[in-house]
């Protein structure tokens, strides 16, 4: 039964591209695809602490996305190096150090197009690249860029009082930026068999971006109270999401937004 459970998603010794891979999510991810077999590189710009990065599956590489129009980090000579990717998944999180203060009291122009360079503009290129690069090699690949609910959604303020946690505008730009590409490129590359998805994830337990502090007690009572499930999410539910959707087993799914929020959206 173990191995009928290993082998269901199909995905021993195909390449998998991780950038983010030492990330909340991407940790996870790296370590889900290293079990199921497939071949996993990260792209990161520190090494993810995990004793399953001694496999002789993964490797790591390091990537800056402040910097892809530097030789060193184009994601094509990547790929001419080290395979040929069946599946790219990029759930980095590139910011200033004035990501916390992209409120709307506090955002200052500069930090505002930093962000959106360091993100938006470096997810919308890479995947663009590697789209391009399955196409000339013939490859009937897949993509997937995380986004969020607040993506498609305002931010409640009420789960923030009383803490320190604040509504980000620079957020909300990037992540509905990133699930409008994703529409856009499956309608382009789908013909060329190539698909592109997106996952949007509700909150998750851990820390806050930007910050080394995890959530306070009163913002996660409150999330959980809304959400139906009761709960925040954990990056472990993520990362299966993830890996159900470059899978062969998503074969026929395309310029999706799979949401994965506990149902905290649909009310």
């Amino acid at each position: 039964m173990k191995n009928k459970t290993k082998n269901f998603f199909q995905l021993k010794n195909k390449i998998f591209y991780i950038l983010g891979g030492s990330g909340l999510i991407g940790k996870e991810l790296v370590e889900d695809l290293l079990i199921l077999g497939a071949k996993v590189i990260s792209l990161d710009v520190i090494k993810p602490n995990s004793r399953l990065c001694n496999s002789k599956n993964f490797k790591f590489i390091h990537f800056d996305c402040e910097n892809i129009e530097n030789e060193k980090f184009n994601i094509i000579d990547i790929f001419d190096k080290n395979g040929f990717p069946y599946s790219l998944v990029n759930c980095s999180y590139p910011r200033d150090n004035k990501w916390s203060e992209n409120n709307f009291s506090n955002i200052e122009y500069s930090s505002l197009k930093k962000n959106i360079e360091l993100n938006l503009l470096s997810y919308s290129w890479i995947a663009k690249e590697t789209a391009n690069f399955m196409y000339e090699k013939k490859i009937k690949g897949n993509i997937l860029l995380l986004g969020s609910i607040y993506g498609f959604l305002g931010q409640d303020l009420n789960l923030y009082e009383n803490t320190q946690m604040r509504e980000n505008m620079t957020y909300s730009i990037i992540k509905g930026g990133i699930i409008n590409l994703v529409k856009q490129m499956s309608a382009y590359y789908g013909k060329f068999n190539i698909r592109v998805n997106c996952l949007s994830p509700g909150g998750l337990y851990g820390h806050n971006a930007g910050v080394s502090n995890n959530q306070t007690r009163s913002f996660i009572k409150r999330y959980e109270k809304k959400t139906p499930l009761s709960r925040l999410g954990y990056p472990s539910e993520i990362s299966k999401s993830i890996i159900f959707l470059c899978s062969p087993k998503s074969s026929y799914i395309t310029g999706s937004n799979l949401i994965v929020d506990g149902g905290i959206s649909i009310i």
